[in-house]
């Protein structure tokens, strides 16, 4: 028999091309269709089954884990797939892992930072997970400021050897994924001495347990740090505790790429610019923003599919109550997260060429564009992962109470996202650190200097300073112009009140200090039209298929004025466009969501996710929701006895009256 497809009138509404809209989601045809078949190599293998793992103990969670891992490895080497089609893999596996540090940190961090030994002797083992290795930077009392870390690598000339050691409780290393019980060596960030003097954070590779019998070194203290936030979700990553009594290592396990201590002692800068560590920075922070994508598009298609079955209220002469995707409310919450999912796609899409871009840059000794690829890949990161938080908890909340359970896929999701918003560079400091080259490139603005990259629109200040919104109708709203110089104006114009207000100070950091929160939201406005202008570059582009273009227009008018709308008080206020003009964008945001509505549930599909990889009940490509969630309750391990345990001791002497009171 057949399985109903409950969503079949709903795709059928479709206005586009919805097999050309996968392509153009997945980057190119070759990359959908490496995608479409690991995610459903994975989704075919019962060792990566998923759904019982937030009933898990911690012990038995971990052990799963470990299994898959060891499991995909296995299946990495029998199918010999390519590195792309290996990190598939790893990614629709879906689920936190010591692999995803070691390959995704330690590996990166090496090929960035070692030189060309290094490479040569550390890289092929890593590649043939003949070591496995963490990156071991965060510290119990330091996260952010990595220039405050205490751990030291303290040079011995008589051994020729780095002496680690943490020399305070918070100089533990506290965090790093992997380290806890999995990790044989680690790339541990110090601070170097020789010769009694401190030359700042370097990294160190250390072997930190036994390749026969995965036993700690001597002087070495490692465990995990404990549960996190939430059942399943990242407790089955083992996030370590590590501390160092006087460890020694060669000298050669200093990465020496851009910076080396003789044998003699003496600290030397390398030939190699350190500006090539920014390289590793940037690969980290392109993929974060390419994990918001993924994430958020994961909450969308639960919340869009679960809408459009649900039905509340509006019952007329005994007929179907109405679909809650047909609300206007549901629709002004849920359509903006869709089109930013897509958004969030196209920018992630232009970090991977921006950091082809600066690896051939700095390769040829060009460093001109680092400062504006820091703030750009930093403020990504920051705005990405703080609306993708966000917008994962919305979409529970659409789901309504179903939303809540373990089996909705979203509490999991939202769980394992969070940490997201604190890794590599807490949200708000990121923010802050953007807003000082802000203010830089505005003190320069004079200088002759000419704004480049993300920052050029800078250069026309002027302008952007006086030009005011020619927006007459609701429908002056859709030209892309338009919005992109009310966007440019907003971000300009709040950087140059910054700056002014800054220039009151005396003391430029107390100044900073004073004003953080309207330097932070001068940034997010920068990020925010970084984002809104990438999506208009990628409607330039050839894109085939029918209405495809088309779809992509709407939901680009969607994301903008939908951030239009959200921060009115900035528009308005410095002057871009006037309160009728804001009036009018949301009278045009209305119309865009009815707009959207017929196309919805085709959208979503376009992200071409597996049941397995969504792992919702609620967002099951076919929408059979009731009849699945009523057998997902059963599978409880409350409900194996009908009486529970416990009955007899607790409840039926309450019920009985005879529960023994002590006589006081």
């Amino acid at each position: 028999m057949e399985a109903l497809d409950y969503h079949a009138e709903e795709r059928r509404k479709a206005e586009f091309d919805v097999e050309e809209m996968k392509i153009v989601w997945a980057g190119s045809r070759q990359a959908y269709e490496i995608s479409d078949r690991v995610a459903r190599l994975v989704a075919s293998d019962p060792v990566f089954r998923k759904d019982n793992r937030t009933m898990l103990s911690r012990k038995d969670l971990f052990k799963d884990t470990l299994r898959k891992a060891a499991h995909a490895w296995k299946r990495i080497i029998e199918l010999r797939l390519s590195e792309e089609e290996a990190s598939k893999l790893r990614f629709f596996v879906d689920q936190p892992v010591f692999t995803d540090l070691h390959w995704g940190m330690f590996i990166p961090a090496i090929k960035g930072q070692g030189n060309e030994e290094q490479q040569q002797k550390w890289l092929p083992m890593a590649y043939k997970m003949q070591i496995i290795g963490c990156y071991a930077q965060t510290e119990l009392g330091h996260g952010s400021n990595v220039q405050g870390l205490e751990t030291t690598a303290t040079f011995d000339p008589e051994t020729d050897e780095f002496v680690i050691h943490s020399p305070t409780l918070t100089s533990s290393k506290w965090w790093p994924g992997g380290l806890g019980k999995v990790s044989t060596h680690a790339l541990v960030y110090a601070r170097l001495i020789t010769d009694g003097q401190d030359h700042g954070v370097h990294g160190f590779i250390v072997q930190l347990r036994s390749l026969d019998d995965h036993l700690p070194l001597p002087g070495i203290t490692v465990g995990d740090i404990g549960m996190k936030f939430g059942s399943g979700a990242y407790n089955s990553m083992d996030n370590g505790v590590l501390r160092f009594d006087h460890v020694r290592i060669p000298r050669d396990q200093m990465l020496m790429g851009v910076s080396q201590v003789t044998r003699e002692g003496k600290f030397m800068q390398s030939d190699v610019p350190r500006q090539l560590v920014y390289g590793t920075m940037v690969y980290v922070r392109q993929k974060i923003v390419a994990d918001a994508s993924c994430a958020l598009s994961r909450a969308v298609c639960i919340a869009t599919r679960y809408s459009a079955v649900r039905r509340q209220f509006g019952s007329h002469n005994g007929g179907p109550e109405t679909q809650v995707i047909d609300y206007k409310t549901q629709q002004s919450r849920l359509f903006p997260l869709l089109a930013s999912a897509y958004a969030f796609r196209f920018v992630g899409e232009w970090l991977k060429w921006l950091y082809t871009d600066v690896t051939r840059r700095l390769e040829a000794n060009d460093f001109s564009t680092l400062p504006e690829v820091h703030a750009c890949t930093a403020g990504l990161k920051s705005v990405t992962t703080s609306a993708t938080a966000d917008a994962i908890e919305e979409c529970r909340k659409l789901c309504g109470g179903h939303g809540y359970l373990s089996s909705s896929g979203l509490p999991e999701l939202f769980a394992v996202y969070v940490p997201a918003c604190t890794y590599e560079g807490d949200n708000v400091v990121l923010l802050l650190q953007v807003s000082r080259f802000l203010m830089k490139t505005v003190s320069q603005l004079g200088s002759g200097k000419k704004p480049v990259g993300t920052i050029a629109y800078m250069g026309r200040s002027e302008h952007l300073l006086q030009c005011r919104c020619e927006v007459e109708r609701a429908e002056d709203w859709l030209k892309p112009n338009v919005i992109l110089e009310a966007f440019e104006a907003r971000a300009a114009r709040m950087s140059v009140t910054c700056a002014k207000n800054l220039n009151n100070f005396p003391n430029q950091e107390e100044g900073f200090a004073q004003l953080a929160t309207d330097l932070a939201e001068a940034a997010v406005a920068h990020v925010q039209l970084i984002i809104v202008s990438k999506f208009i570059e990628k409607l330039h582009q050839d894109i085939p298929g029918k209405g495809v273009k088309r779809q992509l227009e709407i939901l680009f008018n969607v994301y903008a004025l939908s951030l239009l709308h959200k921060h009115l008080g900035d528009f308005v206020t410095s002057g871009c466009i006037t309160p009728k003009q804001g009036a009018l964008a949301n009278e045009q945001l209305r119309l865009l969501y009815s707009q959207v509505r017929p196309n919805a549930i085709a959208l979503v599909d376009a992200f071409n996710y597996t049941d397995h990889y969504l792992g919702s009940v609620l967002g099951r490509y076919d929408g059979n929701v009731y009849p699945k969630l009523y057998e997902e309750a059963w599978k409880d391990p409350l409900n194996e006895t009908v009486v529970p345990d416990g009955y007899h001791d607790y409840i039926r002497p309450i019920l009985k009256h005879h529960i023994r009171v002590a006589r006081l």
